[in-house]
Formats: C-alpha cells, structure tokens, sequence
C-alpha cells in the first residue's frame, strides 16, 4: 500500500514519460552493452589493455565537448528538435560496426555514436524539470534513475548473451534507437518554456550558474562518480576477471548487473528517502558505498564476493546519480536548464572518458604487471572514497 502511494502521481500513460525512459535507456547503452566483450576485443583486433579502453574513450569524447552545446541547442531551438537527430545518429553508427570495420573504424564509429549519445540522458533529464515539478519531480526522477539501473544490468547480459553468436552481434543491438527515434519524432509534444534572452545575456547567466559553488561541487561529484564507475569498474574488473578468474562474456555481464540491479532498487526509492536526508547527504552515503565497493573487490577471492561488493557499488550510484539530477534542476529556470545540466552532463562524460585510459594506461605504465596495478588503484581509490565520504557525511550533519 506504501508502495501504491508512492508511485500514485507517476503519469505511467503518458507518452512523454515514455520518450523520457526511452531516452535515458537509450544514453545509457553506449558502454554496459559491450563492456563484457572488451576482453575477447584484445584478440579480435590483436591489440593490448590501454586500446581497449579507446573503445570508450573514443565513444565518451564527444560528450566531454559536445553536450554543453546540445543544452543550448535544446534551449534554442526546443527539445524534439535536438533529441531526434541525436537518437538516428546513435543507431546509424553503433550499428555500423556489426560492418566489421578496422580497428580505426571502429574508433571512428565510435566517436559518431557518442555525439549521438552526447546529449540523450541531459535532455531526458530536462524534459522531467520542463514537465514536472514539487515531489512528482523527485518521483519521476527516482523513477527515471531506476529505469537506468535496470537498462544497464540488462545490457551487460544482453552484450554478454548476443556475443556468443559473435563478437559484432552487441554492436547491431544498438540500431533499437533507430525505432526510437522514429516514434519519438511523431510522439512527443514540445514542451512549453520560457523563450531564452540574447545569446550574450544567455551565455553570461549559464556560466553564472556553473560557477556557483552550488554547480562547482556538483561538477566534481558527477566527474568522480564515472571516473570510478567507467575506469574501476567497467574497464579494470572486466580485465581482471577475465584475466585472474577466467571468466567469459557472458558470466562478466552477469556479475557487472550486480550494480545496475543494486542502483535500480535505490534510485527508485529516491521520493521516500529524500524525506529524510538532503541530496548533500545522500551523495555523501553514495561515496562511502563506493568506497566499500572497492576495497571489497581488492580483498576479494573469488567472484562471489566481487558480485556482493558490487552490489555496494550500485546502492551508492542510486543515491548519487537522482541527488545530482534534482539539485542540478533545481539551480536555474527553464529558459537555461538544458545548458546547465548539459555542463553537468560533460561533466560526467570527462569521467567516462578519462577512467579507462588512466587506470588502463597507469597500471601498465607504472607496474610489470598490469593486475597488480589494477589491485592497487582499486585500494587507493576505495580509501579515498571511504574517508572522503564519511568526511562529508561527519561535516554536513554537524552543520
């Protein structure tokens, strides 16, 4: 019955909403669908670990650059606008690699596809604060986060499931954005916001808004959580575990839909728990969750007790990611919300693209051997997680 309240003022019916998860679903896709095969790409195109994080890096890039200008585009010229191109061109080039193309064609392909990327989760995020307000908003965006913890745990399987037919099968799953998009360009309503002021007023009053205080640590947060999540997780752990425990694609997918199952079941309880703690509060939880993540899997010895450390992991990315969101929202009106946010978002994407190469790149650079290297960032990264949440946490409830 509890539950029933909760999710009473969810508009489940309507199609904007339906285009909303439709959309986070499909910005989400870029990595965990193909994070299982990394390994068995090593022997495909015959290259070492710190190529293989190319393949993300080369997809996460664009965003870094690029999703600022999408939230002023979107602002501009309105959400449908932007966000149809977006998905046709995230469909087209993920899908051309099931081509089999070189291993520089797919980097190239790789690169198209995450300017198609770039700007889908900002714009889903957009299109809550443009349509929603008050508690359905912290509903729907609870709602939306979980709906991302679920794609991403299924997308690790699905990868997983399809490559054992052969490793170019993932890649071909990506053209689904093609039918999105398509039903995207005859079903959502343009919402109604406020026209924006001269480009020079407008750009004066974003770079206001991201320099708050507010907006800096907001910034630093969403680039720390992808850093770890992209570079510690899925890179290094889909390296060690085929490397030290011998796992195969399918069996990485399962362990790594640990986390997204783990974010999705937090995230969706993100209404009732924002009673009780501010989003501060809850991103600070997030990182001692992630900080025990890590440190669980360095102290690991066997596959299991990596699955329930990553569990951990997922809790605290499900107290993260709706914490960034709604405050993120809540900073400026609707005339500038898309740039702020898409400011945020290439925040998230500098995480994305950096992880895999340093923690890659690091471990082979600095050790003879790469595992080792790997176990270490995993140690030191999880301290410095764990002491600076808890940190966070001690500071903010004496205040």
């Amino acid at each position: 019955m509890a539950s029933h309240r909760v999710h009473a003022d969810v508009p489940w019916s309507s199609t904007d909403l339906q285009t909303v998860l439709a959309c986070s679903l499909i910005g989400v896709m870029g990595v965990p669908l193909i994070s299982p095969i990394l390994p068995d790409l090593r022997a495909v195109f015959e290259i070492s670990d710190a190529q293989v994080g190319l393949i993300i890096t080369a997809y996460t890039l664009p965003g870094v650059f690029l999703t600022p200008l999408v939230g002023l585009l979107s602002d501009r010229l309105g959400r449908r606008t932007v966000i149809v191109p977006l998905l046709l061109l995230f469909g087209l080039a993920g899908g051309g690699i099931a081509l089999e193309p070189s291993f520089r064609g797919v980097l190239a392909l790789r690169f198209v596809q995450g300017i198609g990327g770039s700007g889908l989760m900002v714009l889903a995020i957009t299109l809550i604060g443009d349509l929603y307000g008050g508690e359905r908003r912290n509903k729907v965006m609870g709602i939306n986060g979980s709906a991302i913890g679920i794609g991403a745990a299924t997308y690790p399987l699905v990868g997983g499931v399809l490559a054992t037919v052969r490793w170019n099968v993932p890649f071909a799953f990506f053209s689904v954005s093609l039918v999105v998009g398509t039903i995207t360009l005859f079903t959502l309503e343009e919402p109604s916001i406020e026209d924006p002021p001269a480009t020079r007023t407008y750009v004066w009053r974003v770079l206001s808004a991201v320099l708050d205080p507010r907006a800096l640590g907001l910034l630093t947060v969403a680039f720390l959580t992808f850093f770890l999540f992209y570079g510690g997780v899925l890179t290094v752990l889909s390296l060690l575990l085929s490397d030290v425990y011998g796992l195969a694609a399918g069996q990485i997918g399962l362990l790594f839909s640990m986390v997204s199952l783990a974010n999705a079941t937090t995230a969706s309880q993100y209404g009732r728990l924002s009673r009780f703690l501010d989003a501060p509060e809850l991103i600070a939880l997030g990182f001692i969750g992630f900080g025990v993540s890590f440190l669980g899997v360095w102290a690991a010895s066997t596959p299991v007790l990596i699955g329930a450390m990553l569990l951990c992991f997922g809790l605290g990315f499900g107290l993260v990611m709706p914490s960034l969101d709604t405050s993120a929202v809540g900073l400026v009106s609707s005339q500038f919300r898309a740039a702020v946010l898409g400011v945020l978002t290439s925040m998230l994407w500098l995480g994305q693209t950096v992880g895999p190469i340093t923690f890659t790149g690091f471990a082979s650079v600095a050790f003879d051997e790469p595992v080792i290297g790997y176990r270490v960032l995993l140690l030191c990264c999880g301290t410095a997680s764990l002491v600076g949440g808890v940190l966070a946490l001690l500071a903010l409830s004496r205040r």
